[in-house]
């Protein structure tokens, strides 16, 4: 299998409004790749679409070899939400008890965990250096560690490709950085495929492979000199950190530069959502 995940030619809009148009990437097995774009662009929708939540209007997704069915099952798949931090944050339970929700295929909805689901869980733990923890309180873990607990949530299930939406919010730098090293562990001894939301353009130009950009409703590969570009001059740029962009941008206008690709934006443009994700 040359890809883990292929995507071609996929549109989708709500209603009469476009917000993806003709995308197409794919993913392989030990790629790290982030795809970065202002609020409101798409990036969680076309996660959603990845994952058979939408349907596309036009286009296909494959995963794994295997067409995207709405809401079908994805074996192989692990997907960390940008909600995951907020919801397990004051959860009544334990590290291990996240964990144990992620076998739930295995174990069944009113069945209790058998001694091998707990080591399976403890052994995910462990690999996100957490082995200490498993019967540690979510309400008394700091935003870093519950993050971990979400990825060995999903890492237990042993996935072939990860989707992760916005991982590194709400947690500090010396958090970031040890997510970044445990998704890197992932990518290269293990060939896991790992495909990020982010808004963080300078960790993606030092850690990610490769980088997509999505801005009115096109999806494309940026360079790193673009990123380091865009670093440079990013206090012109309105939409980047929250920064909310204009109804609708005068394309004479010098500052109308697409906020993460560096395209003139066009005027009235589609692509782009009232939800910021």
């Amino acid at each position: 299998m040359t890809h883990l995940l292929e995507v071609k030619n996929v549109r989708f809009g709500y209603g009469d409004r476009s917000l993806l148009q003709q995308v197409s990437f794919t993913v392989a097995p030990g790629e790290f790749v982030g795809v970065i774009g202002s609020n409101g662009t798409g990036k969680s929708t076309l996660l959603r679409l990845l994952l058979g939540e939408l349907k596309p209007d036009a286009g296909t997704v494959r995963l794994l070899d295997s067409p995207v069915l709405e809401g079908g099952a994805l074996p192989g798949v692990g997907y960390v939400p940008q909600q995951g931090l907020s919801a397990v944050r004051g959860f009544p339970a334990t590290a291990e008890e996240i964990v144990l929700s992620g076998l739930y295929t295995s174990i069944g909805t009113i069945r209790p965990a058998r001694a091998r689901h707990r080591t399976e869980a403890r052994n995910a733990l462990a690999r996100v250096g957490l082995a200490d923890a498993a019967r540690m309180p979510t309400g008394s873990m700091s935003g870093g560690q519950l993050q971990r607990v979400l990825l060995a949530r999903v890492l237990v299930a042993h996935p072939r490709l990860l989707l992760l939406d916005e991982p590194m919010t709400g947690i500090d730098t010396d958090s970031a950085d040890e997510m970044y090293r445990l998704l890197r562990s992932l990518t290269r001894e293990e060939g896991t495929a790992v495909l990020m939301v982010t808004h963080d353009l300078a960790r993606a130009r030092e850690e990610l492979d490769r980088v997509l950009c999505l801005e009115y409703g096109i999806l494309v590969e940026v360079e790193k000199e673009q990123i380091e570009h865009e670093l440079q001059h990013r206090h012109r740029h309105p939409g980047i950190d929250g920064i909310p962009l204009p109804e609708a941008w005068d394309e004479e206008a010098p500052h109308a530069i697409a906020p993460a690709c560096g395209w003139p934006a066009p005027v009235n443009s589609v692509g782009r959502t009232s939800e910021a994700d």
